[in-house]
């Protein structure tokens, strides 16, 4: 599992408002940390689009228009992560980049 790879992950079970069902994720954990720890840090991905948030970055995924929802990120056990779907070009990792440091660092 390294940084920026879209893959399959089984995100049952969830509360409230939290996105559903196996779905593609992207991780964001440094691959250090992928290396070493059984849990990696996830943004999951939606087909719903939402062009006005901006907690969301459009992309596409698989060929088809999906969004990184970056306010849904979470720390996912390893065993919930499944096969490779796609990757982030190297322009949507630094836009994924950007969007977070804007809505997590001081």
């Amino acid at each position: 599992m390294k940084r920026y790879e879209i893959r399959w992950a089984r995100i049952d079970p969830v509360e409230g408002a939290e996105m559903a069902k196996t779905r593609p994720v992207v991780i964001v954990s440094l691959d250090v940390l992928n290396e070493k720890l059984r849990t990696v840090t996830v943004c999951p991905i939606t087909d719903e689009i939402h062009p006005r948030w901006r907690t969301r970055l459009s992309i596409r995924c698989a060929g088809r228009p999906a969004e990184i929802a970056v306010d849904q990120i979470r720390t996912l056990a390893r065993s919930r992560i499944g096969s490779l779907i796609d990757t982030l070009s190297p322009a949507n990792a630094e836009a994924l980049r950007q969007l977070i440091s804007e809505m997590y660092a001081e």
